[in-house]
């Protein structure tokens, strides 16, 4: 059965390693290449035996609001599978953070994840003025527990990350630039790593060329992925920096995750090119 929490980790748990490029991740007040209404959509595929099957949808969503009288921006971002599968397995997941809008540093994250009888719940809330991370984690299989993490000034939940890494000068990075780097996921932390691997044009699902940057990442060897480095993803080469496919090898198969459309963009997608 296609695990659709683990597609919707690993199309943000890719961008996120991007964070990791540079050290200085909150000296200076990045470029930010969205604004508030910004919303984009995702259609997920399963590739078994050359069959690409139509399997869920992803969207991603920011608005601005405030942590106390601290501007700041609300990131949402959800997994579901069709209709058409609910009465097969039935997946609702989704992920949300607020982080302060000038240095994107994180308040908190929660995590919600239903895949039939199987759940999750996780909250994280970074206090900077102790320097820690209290975790709170609930699961269909574990009671609840609580949990107090060192917080590293280079720590980004999952949701903030992807939104971070958008506002990362690509232009800065070497091709087969290797990068390692630790990443904390549901209170585990992991050491992996990512490479950028220069510009790229791909045509999309709906027939339409992209110029691109490419990455790949390393994958954690379990229960859905092979492991190494079998995931990639490419980023629109313009003022946007939107992920317009991402792709996976896992146990059986793959699967892709393809750009349908964005509302509320900043700037025209000049990475498409007209025909």
């Amino acid at each position: 059965m296609i695990n659709f929490s683990k597609i919707v980790k690993i199309i943000i748990f890719k961008i996120y390693l991007m964070v990791f490029l540079f050290f200085n991740c909150f000296s200076q007040p990045p470029s930010t290449p969205f604004h508030s209404g910004e919303k984009l959509y995702y259609d997920i595929s399963y590739n078994w035996h050359f069959v690409w099957v139509n399997a869920g949808k992803v969207e991603f969503q920011v608005d601005s609001t405030m942590y106390g009288d601290i501007p700041a921006y609300h990131f949402q971002s959800s997994g579901r599978s069709l209709s058409s599968y609910d009465w097969i397995f039935k997946v609702r997941d989704e992920f949300e953070s607020v982080a302060n809008a000038q240095t994107f540093q994180p308040y908190w994250f929660v995590r919600k994840t239903r895949e039939g009888s199987y759940s999750v719940d996780n909250k994280l809330n970074f206090d900077w003025e102790n320097h820690r991370i209290i975790s709170k984690l609930e699961t269909s299989k574990h009671p609840y527990r609580k949990d107090t993490i060192p917080l590293d000034p280079l720590y980004l939940d999952l949701q903030t990350a992807v939104y971070f890494a958008r506002t990362l000068d690509f232009s800065q990075m070497e091709i087969n630039q290797k990068i390692p780097f630790y990443v904390l996921i549901d209170g585990e932390k992991f050491e992996l790593f990512g490479r950028y691997l220069g510009k790229e044009t791909i045509k999309n699902r709906d027939g339409k060329y992209y110029r691109c940057h490419k990455f790949s990442a390393l994958l954690v060897e379990g229960t859905m992925f092979k492991g190494g480095e079998d995931l990639y993803v490419w980023v629109t080469d313009d003022g946007n920096k939107i992920p317009i496919l991402t792709e996976a090898k896992i146990l059986v198969g793959s699967v892709k995750a393809y750009f349908t459309h964005g509302e509320n963009l900043m700037y025209p997608m000049e990475a498409l090119i007209q025909e």
